[in-house]
């Protein structure tokens, strides 16, 4: 059985320890920024996991005390791969 008292006073244990339910809204409004933001999931999912390990800091101020990062093509911007020709006869059903 749940024991809901204490799975209560645990998250609310773990909202303080980052921060408060005011970084709380603003690390979930970072979230959504990222997710709705420019490139593919595998980066995103990295820029979120990296929010994460700095609770209540913004975007901004991460970056700054990051670093310069390298700039990245976008999706659109790459040119389509194409499959390669066919030599010889093709079947046909």
């Amino acid at each position: 059985m749940v024991n809901l008292r204490r799975l209560t006073s645990r998250a609310k244990e773990m909202i303080d320890k980052r921060g408060g339910t005011d970084a709380l809204k603003g690390d979930a409004q970072e979230l959504r920024d990222i997710a709705r933001g420019p490139g593919g999931m595998k980066d995103k999912a990295k820029r979120a996991a990296d929010a994460m390990k700095d609770p209540g800091a913004r975007g901004e101020e991460r970056r700054r005390e990051a670093g310069p990062t390298k700039a990245r093509r976008p999706a659109e911007a790459r040119p389509p791969a194409n499959p390669p020709e066919r030599e010889g006869p093709t079947r046909s059903k």
